[in-house]
């Protein structure tokens, strides 16, 4: 199937590229990110675009209040370290801002924080990347007081909106554990920004013991289990380690992290990390993918017939976009309580369904995932009438 709308744009003072992928609408509407990424290609913003279009339709439920969009995304090849990123993606933005504002509703994702972009858009005359979905509400001042009060929410240091997604994660690697009989599992968690550092402090606090952690600088490890928090603590805004502030943990290679054994393994970074020469050197019972598509299809292929259950990408990291959505709709309140409580009772339903099908049949848990999305996208259509 191919993309309804397809974008391609050249920064005319860099040369850098950026792309605009709408995959899916759904009363005229589509939800995705906003990537950073040297290297970006726009195969890579279609698939994620697709994987959006799934995303959205798997977490429907008729009893919300919140309708699936459509699937959207967006990305840069530029390097978000890179002193002239900001100047590129106030280029990128304006650019678009057409499409943001009438189709495509976008947030942070991959090397790219959320106040950052909402800088971006407010110096733009943009109140918000989201506006095309303000505009459809009766009520958008109240979405958009609800929206602000739970971004303002801090736990333990860290924005509520930068957490929902690695706890989302975090319980469907507990879900798959629990389901697999795994008693007091190790965790390797590869990325450490907000997907990467939230999965590894809530597999922590649920007792998993986090053994090693990679971010751009290489691994970090301590099979003993790392002190979560203080890692937290000493990361940047690109979710990096002050290696200077360590104690007690041993350095390696920034590709080490396949090597280590554990139970869970949870790619939480780049596109395309484990092909199928990586295979043999996993020594996991379980891939939970944080990342947007870091397994390629030969490698999932031969994990599965080694019996190496993969917990999809638009299954497992699910609750960021979603919770955006429950948050504006009025699903849950704009609090950390109400926020976990619905993403345990959506993790668990949808984890339940989706292994107990690939259980009876055989098929891996994205087929089975994808099997579930399209029901759900025509349980929507037959809800809205018309999906663009």
């Amino acid at each position: 199937m191919s993309s309804l709308l397809e974008i391609t744009w050249t920064d005319p003072v860099t040369g850098c590229r950026g792309y605009v992928v709408i995959d899916t609408l759904v009363r005229g509407l589509a939800s995705g990110g906003l990537r950073l990424r040297k290297g970006c290609t726009l195969e890579e913003v279609r698939g994620l675009a697709q994987g959006m279009t799934r995303k959205e339709a798997l977490v429907y439920d008729p009893a919300d209040r919140y309708i699936p969009l459509g699937g959207g995304k967006g990305g840069i090849d530029v390097d978000p370290a890179d002193p002239q990123a900001h100047e590129v993606l106030a280029r990128f933005i304006a650019a678009v801002r057409p499409v943001v504002r009438e189709q495509w509703n976008t947030g942070e994702d991959f090397g790219l924080r959320q106040e950052t972009i909402d800088k971006v858009a407010a110096d733009l005359g943009l109140p918000s990347t989201v506006e095309a979905v303000f505009a459809t509400l009766d009520d958008a001042p109240a979405a958009r007081e609800r929206l602000a009060e739970a971004f303002a929410v801090m736990v333990g240091g860290v924005s509520l909106g930068d957490l929902v997604g690695g706890y989302g994660v975090a319980r469907a690697a507990l879900e798959m554990a629990a389901r697999e009989g795994i008693a007091e599992p190790t965790a390797v968690v590869q990325g450490f920004g907000s997907i990467g550092g939230a999965a590894a402090r809530y597999l922590a606090r649920a007792g998993v013991k986090v053994i090693a952690v990679a971010d751009r600088d290489g691994l970090i490890r301590n099979d003993a289990g790392l002190d979560v928090e203080a890692l937290l603590a000493a990361r940047d805004g690109l979710g990096v380690v002050d290696r200077s502030v360590l104690t007690d943990v041993e350095l390696g290679d920034r590709d080490a992290w396949l090597d280590v054994p554990c139970d869970l393994l949870v790619p939480a970074a780049m596109s395309y990390v484990i092909d199928a020469a990586d295979v043999d050197r996993i020594q996991a019972r379980l891939v939970v993918e944080g990342a947007n598509m870091p397994t390629l299809p030969e490698a999932e292929a031969a994990l599965h017939e080694r019996g190496v259950a993969v917990v999809p990408d638009f299954l497992a990291n699910v609750m960021t976009n979603a919770w955006w959505w429950w948050i504006v709709f009025g699903d849950i309140e704009p609090t950390e309580a109400s926020s976990f409580a619905k993403i345990d009772a959506v993790m668990h339903r949808l984890v339940t369904r989706v292994a107990e099908a690939a259980d009876e049949s055989g098929r891996t848990l994205r087929a089975c995932a994808l099997e579930v999305a399209a029901d759900n996208a025509r349980a929507v259509t037959e809800r809205v009438g018309i999906v663009g």
